[in-house]
């Protein structure tokens, strides 16, 4: 009964973030709220930034790609030059050039995938102004891109979207730093450590032993690491480490951050567009492809792991507890595990190497739907909204009509963009997955053989190319291959999937609306959900089905069953 009260009062969160923080976003995004503009005006006179100027949307993705660029050269030097800069009290070296270019790919595309154990590999000083501080911007980001689609559809004869710089400024000092600084008190409160003090050094007089607990700056990396849908943890046990996540109640809390804003982003979208329903029909196909996974992870974590079971080791009456925290156990691993992978966070409370080959082909296939229930922090919305577009073009086939979608005609050139943007993933993930198989740098990666060994190698670029960032964790990844070929998964998963949507919302804005007909496909009714839902299900089951029959599920049925 206790996860069943778990899962209501998290429900009961969500829909009050929904609500408020969905209307909160979309009046910020209005420009309806300023009160830090006495904050926010000289970050643009630094910035030489005009906030009245709005930008097409060709001047928008060049802003951003040039703000993300420049951020990973800062980020890269300040990991490379840690050594000799402050805050060290570990006196931890610089970081090698490839892990470097790893490390800072990955935070400024809201991966977070680490290839290092956060603890003994970073300084403070890394920690804090280059991966925290991507953890914001990289978040307001994603939201900025979402919102500009949603400009797209709402707006009419326009030639801009909005201005990316005021986009990324509100959405940091608004959204982000208000809710990660209450949150990163209350981890405190909790017992979450924050300190700049250094390592405590514990010196046993009787035994002559003396153990380092590594400490630092945790609790706030914490709360904007969930919030953001960033993932990146401080220590290398990420949320099962009791430093960053020390009781039941920071673990329920965790979750509630990771899936709040994606969640009230469908109540944006649905003010901005001045149809609250529509809103609701996105969130309600979030909602039934989430429900359906956590309740498939959830059956197969509740049962005995085929391979302790086989050994006759030990008594699994609890469920898979292999790999899990004891403080939590089987299931409330499971709801972390599918919401941190539905969604683009990629924390972790317990090893997903260690799940049931069912329940790994869980958080795996969770990803390979796109990671749109509900997605990261802007990028679960837009994302959801270009399945949108092919879904209302496969509706309009069927009514003999050309599609409509808000009043927009969705013609060529946005089911391609469209289909463009939702077939970039699995393109990356599946090509790049080759060639790790097919050469010997590729395949010394993975700890296990057989169909395990290629499902940590299929995990982990499926990971990346989502910007998820969780691992199966049985993969040696800190190597010069996949460093390299996790840097450029991680950058097509971003930003050739951006550069498409924001195309679209610069076409979609610049189009009229077209009065609704007898013969329109209503798009916010459960006819319109069930289709979207068929949409992404089919385009994500043809696409991988293949892949993952020869890794989890053959897993599975060499134990003797497939349940």
């Amino acid at each position: 009964m206790d996860y069943f009260l778990t899962i209501l009062v998290l429900v009961a969160l969500l829909a009050l973030a929904w609500r408020y923080l969905g209307s909160y976003m979309a009046a910020v995004y209005d420009g309806r709220v300023s009160w830090l503009g006495w904050l926010e005006r000289p970050v643009y006179r630094l910035l030489g930034v005009d906030p009245e100027a709005e930008q097409s949307w060709q001047r928008y993705a060049g802003s951003l790609i040039v703000f993300s660029g420049v951020a990973i050269v800062v980020t890269y030097g300040i990991l490379r030059l840690q050594g000799v800069l402050p805050f060290d009290p570990e006196h931890l070296g610089a970081v090698s050039p490839a892990l470097s270019w790893n490390t800072a790919v990955s935070f400024v595309t809201n991966t977070n995938w680490q290839n290092y154990a956060g603890g003994s590999t970073m300084s403070y000083l890394s920690q804090m102004s280059a991966l925290a501080v991507q953890q914001f911007v990289s978040a307001s980001v994603g939201i900025a891109v979402a919102i500009a689609l949603v400009r797209g559809f709402s707006r009419k004869g326009s030639a801009t979207i909005g201005n990316f710089w005021v986009d990324l400024v509100r959405g940091v000092f608004y959204i982000l730093l208000p809710i990660a600084f209450l949150s990163g008190i209350f981890f405190v409160g909790q017992g979450a450590v924050q300190t700049l003090a250094g390592p405590a050094v514990i010196h046993d007089h009787l035994t002559g032993f003396t153990q380092t607990i590594p400490r630092g700056p945790v609790a706030f990396m914490e709360a904007i690491k969930q919030l953001g849908t960033n993932g990146g943890g401080f220590f290398n046990a990420n949320g099962a480490h009791p430093f960053e996540n020390p009781t039941g109640l920071t673990n329920l809390f965790s979750v509630a951050l990771l899936l709040c804003i994606p969640v009230g982003l469908t109540y944006t979208f649905g003010k901005m567009v001045g149809n609250i329903r529509q809103g609701v029909a996105v969130l309600m196909a979030m909602t039934i492809i989430f429900g359906v996974w956590l309740g498939f992870t959830s059956y197969a974590e509740s049962q005995p792991n085929p391979a302790v079971a086989a050994a006759h080791v030990v008594s699994q009456k609890g469920g898979n507890l292999e790999g899990k925290e004891a403080r939590f156990g089987a299931l409330p691993s499971a709801l972390y595990g599918v919401a941190s992978t539905q969604t683009s966070t990629g924390s972790a409370d317990s090893a997903y190497d260690s799940y049931t080959p069912m329940g790994g082909f869980g958080l795996m296939t969770g990803m390979m739907l796109g990671e749109v229930s509900p997605g990261g922090v802007g990028s679960g919305l837009y994302t959801i909204l270009l399945f949108a577009l092919i879904t209302v073009f496969i509706g309009g086939l069927m009514i003999g009509r050309t599609p409509e979608y808000l009043g927009k005609k969705i013609q060529a050139r946005e089911v391609k963009l469209a289909a463009l943007g939702v077939l970039v993933m699995p393109l990356v993930v599946l090509v790049i997955t080759g060639i790790a198989v097919s050469i010997h740098a590729g395949r010394a990666g993975p700890l296990n053989a057989g169909p395990h060994g290629f499902s940590e190698i299929l995990y982990a670029f499926t990971s990346q190319a989502n910007n998820n960032g969780s691992a199966f964790a049985g993969l040696s990844g800190n190597t010069p291959f996949y460093n390299v070929m996790g840097g450029i998964a991680m950058l097509l998963g971003r930003f050739a999937i951006i550069v498409p949507v924001l195309a679209l919302a610069g076409t979609l804005a610049a189009k009229n609306v077209v009065p609704a007909g007898l013969g329109t496909f209503r798009t916010d009714t459960a006819l319109f959900t069930g289709l979207l839902i068929g949409v992404i299900v089919v385009v994500g089951g043809l696409t991988f089905f293949p892949a993952v029959s020869l890794g989890p599920i053959v897993e599975q049925l060499s134990h003797g069953r497939l349940f």
